[in-house]
């Protein structure tokens, strides 16, 4: 990602975004944008469908990734040691990074030790979150994407709008146009004559890299898991960038959140099936590189891990929001979002768009800032998300909480210690409505009373709602009042037993 995207590294939310409603009305006016993303959600998720479908056991993995993660999660203090320990015994070194600022300062320190003023980077979603493109170029270090589409992102001065796909929001002509006009400002030009076929905008991609992988030094990564027991790290991607970065320089730093923990080796079995399913719709990655502590004739001789926090603490906290954690990135949930599909991701203010972005963010960041506070209703609860999830997060579940967390306040962890949150402004009508719903349910005889008045009054209530209601009616039908209330049905039918005699 390029230092011009406009990212707060403290935060990694970008500078300037409004809240989604806006962000996502301005993209779902951009016609270019939705094709862009319908062709290709729909076109990956029909093919996520096809590869599960063909394991008779996906239900039991899926069960048994949740099983492991809610495992780790909850003696997340007893792996981290473990993981720690392992590391250091093969040879690497481990850091420990409270936030992002934090994470920064430890790598740019690390690069600046070594001599080299730029570093070539694996696709790493923990890098974007702290901003760390943007404060190596502060220190004078030049950062470079290797991941096509995360080259495309950088060429292009733009910024990630989908987990798997950072530049899913481009065509093929569009990236034709950024290779011919960025490619020469940051190394090898494009070749003459470039068209935009996929064969020749790929081999224009590698010939580009090949020689920063051939020149760079130091290499930056994240990893997709730890795992504690050997101090293993994995990589998984399609390319071959990520193997060229992870055995090529001479010093490799890892900057991963501590989330990514699995305790043992055979944990990854379960994962190593359900990612590439999930993801690329593959059975298995097409590389898939493992590495544990540094040797004195293959790979780099340097290794560091620096242990991301930067919120995931306070997450852990949070009874309902914890299973966030248990994300593995595979993007699943935003191929899926009806939500997704028609505003992008850049409406979400985060390198995490979609449904799983819109329960992480606001967690890692809090909801002081309008787009967080109003990613929780980024989503019309139709529980496909869920549905695909191959860790089975609730993500509607953790929705609802986060919206309630955003309207009413209260108790949160920030930073380790207990906060109390005010209420979010703009809200004032839905707790107003919320508490008198409380009250109603509360009181049966009131809630019974007020169900008659509505329903004998059904002749005269409107198509659509006043005041700030207008929005919702604008676009959707406002439910019609029964007839009957439900209690007066039961009670008159019995239960139902009489419902063909009349009943409603």
């Amino acid at each position: 990602m390029s230092g011009t995207s406009g990212t707060n590294g403290t935060s990694g939310t970008y500078l300037g975004m409004p809240a989604f409603p806006k962000a996502a009305h301005e993209a779902v006016g951009n016609t270019t944008l939705r094709a862009n993303l319908r062709h290709a959600t729909h076109t990956i998720r029909d093919k996520r469908a096809r590869a599960v479908a063909e394991l008779d056991d996906w239900s039991a993995l899926r069960e048994a990734g949740k099983q492991i993660k809610d495992h780790t999660l909850r003696h997340l203090d007893h792996y981290l040691v473990q993981l720690e320990e392992s590391v250091t015994a093969a040879g690497g070194t481990v850091h420990w990074a409270a936030d992002a600022d934090e994470a920064n300062r430890i790598v740019t320190r690390l690069v600046r030790e070594t001599g080299e003023s730029e570093v070539v980077k694996v696709k790493s979603m923990a890098t974007q979150e702290i901003g760390l493109n943007e404060a190596l170029e502060e220190a004078g270090i030049r950062a470079y994407e290797t991941d096509l589409a995360e080259l495309i992102v950088q060429l292009g001065e733009d910024r990630p709008s989908h987990i798997l796909v950072p530049a899913i929001h481009r065509n093929r002509g569009e990236i034709r146009d950024i290779f011919e006009r960025e490619m020469g400002r940051w190394g090898r030009p494009a070749p003459d004559g470039l068209t935009d076929s996929p064969r020749e905008l790929a081999e224009a991609a590698r010939l580009h890299l090949r020689e920063k992988f051939l020149r760079a030094k130091v290499g930056v990564c994240g990893a997709n898991f730890m795992v504690a027991e050997t101090g293993t790290l994995v990589v998984v991607e399609s390319e071959g960038n990520g193997r060229m970065c992870l055995t090529l320089p001479e010093t490799l730093i890892s900057v991963v959140g501590i989330e990514k923990l699995v305790p043992t080796w055979r944990d990854l079995e379960v994962f190593l099936q359900t990612l590439p399913r999930s993801s690329t719709a593959e059975r298995m990655n097409p590389y898939t590189s493992t590495w544990t502590g540094t040797t004195d004739t293959d790979g780099p001789r340097a290794f560091h891990l620096v242990l991301l926090d930067n919120g995931r603490t306070d997450t852990l906290a949070d009874e309902v929001g914890r299973q966030a954690l248990r994300c593995i990135r595979c993007s699943a949930c935003l191929n899926v979002c009806p939500v997704y599909e028609r505003a992008g991701g850049h409406a979400y203010g985060s390198v995490y768009p979609g449904p799983i972005g819109a329960i992480l963010s606001p967690q890692l960041r809090g909801t002081a800032s309008e787009i967080d506070a109003s990613l929780p209703y980024a989503s019309s609860l139709c529980g496909a998300c869920y549905e695909v999830c191959p860790v089975a997060i609730d993500i509607p579940e953790v929705l609802v909480h986060l919206r309630e967390r955003v309207v009413q306040g209260g108790e949160v962890t920030r930073r380790g210690v207990k906060v109390t949150l005010k209420p979010a402004k703009g809200h004032a009508a839905e707790r107003a409505a919320m508490r008198a719903a409380g009250l109603a349910f509360a009181r049966p005889g009131a809630l019974r009373a007020g169900q008659r008045l509505a329903s004998r009054t059904r002749r005269f209530h409107p198509r659509t709602l006043p005041g700030p209601g207008r929005a919702w009616t604008a676009t959707r039908d406002l439910p019609k009042v029964p007839a009957e209330p439900f209690r007066d049905w039961w009670q008159r039918t019995g239960g139902g037993k009489d419902s063909g005699k009349g009943g409603k």
